[in-house]
């Protein structure tokens, strides 16, 4: 007897990588172990010097197969077994070492778009829907399209076992959101990219396409991110106030180094507009969805907890937010201590 595991990695492709996947028949009583495939056809080698390895790093029930199948997220290597240069988890996985005393959590909340022959889902094929203002959160057929795929998307999120907290429909039609979290680094990044795949996945059995393009439609349209909620146990502590200001002014002095590896188009997203503070500035505030890091009401009230990072792109990579948040943040927190 054997059983099914689905090998998943994130290619060389620029300048947003790619999910790829292939099947692996595993006996019996054995785990997924290391195995390659073809750099050269997937942006990570040359013809000459093909071979990349694929090393798993968290293994989850796969929820479209059933039964003791399984899906593997993988990071990728080169033949001596070191980290491949397109390989963002490893340097994620060390800063979360080098800082694991001040337990970084994350949570992230992945805005999506459905598209259809070129259009956003349930579009008109000429021309534009209503404006903004009845699709989020919305209900009723004519405004919510894709409906039946984010519900079976957040039934195989749950059968996997991954940290799914909600989802919603968001401002443009066609757009959704899931949330996923509380988790430490490098995990949170294993399971949104988990999360990703399936969702693409699933999409391909509808005939749709899940984009996670930033600004797939140009105008006065909400565009799509990933807002990424970070808390450290200073933060999270009774009196972690301070320690959030903090963290808030720390990021401040490092706009140009966390936008810049925020996600490619982010230009086109955080313009100032559509709930975004524009990309060149930085400001904090509580409940403003204008602004770079938004600090909860509820955690302005109790004086401790969390705060979200508004200006991820949609298309982001979730090791490298993860790093630079954590390196950021608890380096300041580590020198405010000394």
């Amino acid at each position: 007897m054997a059983y099914q595991a689905e090998y998943i990695w994130i290619d060389g492709t620029e300048p947003s990588p790619l999910l790829r996947c292939k099947t692996k028949i595993v006996a019996t009583g054995k785990q997924p172990g290391i195995w390659g495939f073809d750099g050269s056809s997937t942006n990570q080698a040359t013809g000459s010097n093909s071979d990349c390895v694929l090393q798993p790093v968290f293994v989850c029930p796969d929820p479209l197969r059933g039964g003791d199948n399984v899906l593997v997220m993988c990071e990728v290597l080169l033949p001596d077994m070191s980290p491949h240069p397109t390989n963002t988890r490893r340097a994620c996985s060390e800063t979360a070492e080098r800082f694991k005393s001040h337990e970084a959590r994350f949570g992230f909340e992945q805005e999506y778009t459905f598209l259809q022959n070129g259009r956003p889902l349930g579009w008109p094929t000429s021309g534009y829907p209503g404006p903004q203002g009845p699709y989020y959160c919305g209900v009723g057929g004519d405004k919510m399209p894709g409906r039946e795929i984010v519900e079976r998307h957040t039934a195989a999120m749950l059968r996997a076992g991954l940290g799914i907290e909600g989802t919603n429909a968001e401002v443009m039609m066609a757009q959704w959101e899931f949330q996923i979290g509380i988790l430490g680094a490098p995990e949170g990044g294993d399971q949104l990219w988990l999360a990703r795949w399936l969702l693409f996945r699933i999409a391909e059995d509808f005939g749709v396409w899940a984009t996670l393009d930033p600004k797939p439609i140009l105008g006065d349209w909400n565009g799509a991110g990933c807002h990424t909620n970070f808390s450290t146990k200073e933060m999270r502590d009774e009196g972690g106030w301070d320690a959030i200001v903090r963290a808030c002014e720390a990021i401040g002095e490092h706009v140009g180094e966390h936008v810049e590896h925020y996600g490619v188009g982010i230009e086109m997203r955080l313009t100032g507009l559509h709930e975004t503070q524009h990309y060149s500035k930085f400001s904090y505030g509580v409940s403003d969805r204008g602004a770079s890091i938004r600090i909860p009401w509820q955690v302005a009230q109790d004086k401790r907890g969390y705060i979200e990072d508004r200006r991820p792109n949609a298309n982001m990579d979730p090791y490298v937010v993860m790093r630079l948040l954590m390196q950021t943040v608890c380096s300041s927190a580590e020198d405010a201590a000394r």
